[in-house]
């Protein structure tokens, strides 16, 4: 029987948002005292200084002043560590009472979180913006409660395109590739980044592929990872682009978006796929940067306009202490809009509510952001509610930028990615 999952795609899994940091905070895995709440959070700072530390202070402080029969501890983890530790203490039996990190649906398979209902009242359940909505929920329930999110747009360096005298962004697949050689032709180091390295291949990749109409998932919600479609994508990309050496001088399989980004932000590349922490980077340090849409593929028709890419990272609380009483008075205050923008604030992300979005509550959101914002309300996101997609999209980081190696067949990488998926689902 086939696996039915999210259609409609996207992150950061993420991936977190942000580049890791070194976890802070204690290591007890005991399940505590009745009356203290522990949640496990990804780190999203990238120095002490602006760690998430100072966040999660503030509020527990706040929530325990409000409800002073209830103290909550919070650990961070690093991004590359916090998936692991939490499945380890959930599998050894001592599961935190909440986690905050880039996927969720294992454990809602295993029946071992709440689900949103039990926790929080239906107008803040319907408060949640709608595609991340539908990519936290299993079945009926949603389990993933998405925190803050993130949406892809494509990058231009306007100075550059005025240099190799460019006057608009691309709108079609064909313009991207003129607008890139041109570029080239002026000495651009990268005309166009592609980092299909192992950090975040499955975002470039899928960028890519719901452009000519294809993607992760069919429109049944069923795995559809070398269709038609994406062969065709992945083959025009190595003919138009890769060959043509109009993607820089490191092979995309080699490139991690880490450093396309640090490329962007020395004024090393034309054009790239980012999100709002990179336009905000690239401000302070004078880059004028333009965005817009992912170009569509001139295979569709002139009037498609596919949907962006968007990532979010999910809280979700655990049965397994009991406490559904103490964590729901606790998400009820932290989906707060005044918490909600202060966090997506300090790192240039999204808020994952309709409420918190549209508010100046703790800031608002600047024009950029907005831009950002408004890809995101019909985005599609990673199929995160299926359990083997940790699986999944860790075989297609690791493998998609063979599709586009020198001397390869993108329908071999395809079909061989869709089989190494399919056994995943067998085995999750």
């Amino acid at each position: 029987m086939r696996r039915r999952i999210f259609g409609t795609i996207a992150s950061a899994v993420v991936l977190g948002l942000l580049i890791p940091l070194s976890g802070c905070g204690g290591s007890d895995d005991s399940a505590g005292d009745s009356g203290t709440l522990r949640l496990v959070a990804a780190e999203y700072g990238n120095t002490p200084a602006n760690s998430s530390k100072a966040f999660w202070d503030k509020v527990t402080d706040e929530f325990t002043t409000a409800h002073p029969d209830v103290r909550v501890e919070v650990e961070l983890l690093p991004w590359a560590d916090i998936d692991r530790e939490v499945s380890r203490r959930v599998k050894a039996g001592k599961a935190p009472d909440m986690a905050l990190m880039g996927a969720y649906s294992d454990f809602a398979a295993q029946g071992k979180l709440y689900p949103a209902e039990e926790l929080l009242p239906v107008s803040a359940e319907a408060n949640f913006l709608q595609p991340l909505a539908e990519a936290g929920s299993v079945g009926n329930s949603l389990y993933g409660l998405p925190f803050v999110a993130s949406s892809r747009l494509l990058f231009y360096n306007k100075a550059l395109f005025t240099k190799a005298g460019v006057a608009d962004p691309p709108k079609t697949w064909s313009q991207l590739k003129a607008a890139a050689k041109a570029l080239k032709d002026k000495g651009v180091r990268f005309p166009y980044a592609m980092p299909l390295g192992p950090e975040e291949a499955h975002a470039e990749a899928m960028i890519w592929e719901i452009s000519n109409g294809g993607g992760y998932a069919d429109s049944s919600g069923n795995y559809s990872l070398a269709s038609d479609q994406n062969i065709q994508t992945w083959q025009w990309v190595k003919d138009n682009l890769v060959s043509p050496g109009l993607v820089g001088p490191t092979p995309p399989g080699q490139f991690n978006r880490a450093d396309a980004f640090a490329a962007f932000l020395r004024g090393e590349v034309g054009m790239l796929n980012g999100y709002p922490s990179l336009a905000h980077e690239a401000a302070a340090k004078g880059i004028d940067v333009g965005t817009v849409e992912m170009p569509v593929s001139d295979f569709l028709g002139t009037g498609d306009s596919p949907p962006t890419v968007g990532v979010a990272d999910w809280m979700m609380a655990f049965k397994q202490n009991g406490k559904r009483t103490e964590i729901g008075q606790f998400l009820n205050f932290l989906y707060q809009d005044a918490n909600l923008t202060d966090f997506a604030g300090r790192y240039h992300l999204l808020p994952s509510t309709v409420s918190a979005a549209r508010t100046p509550t703790g800031g608002g959101l600047g024009t950029t952001d907005q831009n950002f914002l408004v890809a995101l309300r019909t985005a599609r996101l990673y199929p995160v509610n299926d359990p083997s997609w940790v699986k999944v999209s860790d075989t297609v980081k690791r493998n998609i930028g063979r599709a586009v190696e020198p001397g390869s067949d993108p329908k071999t990488v395809l079909e061989d990615i869709a089989a190494q998926a399919a056994e995943a689902g067998k085995n999750s």
